[in-house]
């Protein structure tokens, strides 16, 4: 879509000489920023003349640049013993997207985003990644990704403030994982994804919720709950009122599955 209130289009070098004020908008993939009017934006601040590097390997580990394309993520092998690193794929695959939108959407866009059916959300909160945020004027500051969505296209982003990076920590990568995702049609937006990782001893259990609840949920055990016990702690932590109702599934639905999938993963992981 041509966006007709766009007057000027910036490409800076680096962050510290941005100018920020209201009518600007960051521009990565412009997936979305393209995809419907901006009327309340009359400038482009392109992220691409920075030149992040998309993934870096550390041994702490893996660090997603905002402007990471998902077809790069999708490219990636990683070391032979980060075990979840197979998680990208399957993530990648739940997204609701043409070829043309693989090679052009960027990580950090959707999880900006903020939506609940977000893969890129569910990815890096069931890895437990941690944000790197570049707020205007101040210093950067770390939020775990499952603190970062606080609701339906909502974050804690401030105005003028910037998603760097998320870090996927080794030990995260490292563990076994299952995943579970439905949607009401074969092609159609997640109703509910659900990862859950666990350490090889059995030990660590995190089962991460998304798309089903407004914001990403997580419940941590320190060794593998009974079936019993994993219903109950759901129930603890997500009453009924607490599942996000749209058109692709109510939350009545939304919260059958969450219980069938959560379930089938402590069963595949046990």
């Amino acid at each position: 879509m041509n966006l007709n209130t766009i007057t000027e289009v910036k490409r800076p070098k680096s962050f510290e000489e941005i100018e920020w004020r209201d009518g600007h908008a960051w521009l990565a993939g412009g997936t979305w920023l393209f995809s419907e009017p901006q009327i309340a934006t009359d400038t482009l601040v392109d992220l691409e003349q920075l030149g992040w590097p998309a993934l870096t390997v550390t041994r702490e580990g893996l660090e997603i640049a905002a402007t990471c394309k998902i077809v790069e993520l999708h490219d990636f092998k990683g070391p032979p013993e980060w075990q979840a690193v197979p998680l990208f794929d399957q993530c990648i695959d739940a997204f609701l997207m043409s070829f043309k939108i693989w090679n052009a959407a960027t990580v950090g866009g959707n999880i900006v985003m903020s939506l609940p059916a977000g893969a890129m959300i569910s990815l890096t909160a069931a890895l437990e990644g941690v944000c790197t945020l570049w707020p205007r004027g101040g210093k950067p500051r770390q939020v775990p990704i499952v603190d970062f969505v606080i609701g339906s296209h909502r974050n804690v982003l401030q105005k003028g403030e910037l998603l760097r990076s998320i870090h996927l920590p080794t030990s995260a990568l490292s563990k076994r994982y299952a995943m579970r995702q439905t949607s009401l049609t074969r092609l159609g937006r997640s109703a509910a994804l659900i990862v859950g990782t666990v350490g090889d001893n059995g030990a660590d259990f995190l089962l991460t919720v998304t798309a089903a609840t407004p914001r990403p949920v997580q419940l941590r055990f320190a060794t593998m709950p009974s079936a019993a016990e994993l219903r109950h702690a759901i129930d603890e932590k997500l009453p009924a009122d607490g599942y996000f109702h749209d058109v692709h599934g109510s939350a009545p639905y939304k919260r059958h599955v969450t219980h069938y999938l959560a379930e089938q993963i402590r069963a595949e992981l046990s």
